[in-house]
């Protein structure tokens, strides 16, 4: 469980996406959760790591209780940032849960294999969004 529900402090989330749309509906679904939360958007690979390693402008951004990564990045595949999250000692536990357009057999297989927590194809609307988001905090929280 990443966050206890007696926790009063907001759980952080790390949304890795570069789609604006995608962004928004994910952003609008967290807003209406049953758990206070705060969330981090990182639009390319590269800057994902930066945050997760606080380096440069991102130092004083707080490690995230959850990562919520897409796949299909600029710069850096979402699959090499999940790589170099588990390879990571000070990273590794955190929860990586791939949210993806992608219903490639081959993508979920990779994710799996480089130890996502879990793989949710992207909804299309903000109703299933939501539905995602509470099986998120169902789950996770």
């Amino acid at each position: 469980m990443v966050n206890k529900v007696n926790d009063t402090r907001p759980v952080e989330i790390l949304l890795v996406e570069d789609n604006d749309g995608d962004l928004f509906l994910t952003q609008r679904a967290f807003s209406k959760a049953k758990i206070s939360n705060n969330i981090h958007i990182a639009k390319d690979g590269d800057i994902a790591m930066e945050i997760l390693l606080q380096k440069g402008n991102y130092k004083d951004i707080p490690r995230p209780d959850i990562i919520l990564l897409d796949i299909n990045l600029p710069k850096k595949s979402g699959q090499d940032v999940l790589a170099e999250i588990k390879a990571d000692d000070s990273l590794k536990t955190i929860p990586v849960i791939i949210l993806s357009s992608s219903e490639a057999q081959d993508d979920i297989v990779k994710s799996y294999k480089l130890q996502a927590s879990g793989y949710i194809t992207k909804p299309i609307d903000l109703p299933q969004f939501h539905s995602v988001v509470s099986a998120i905090e169902d789950f996770w929280f």
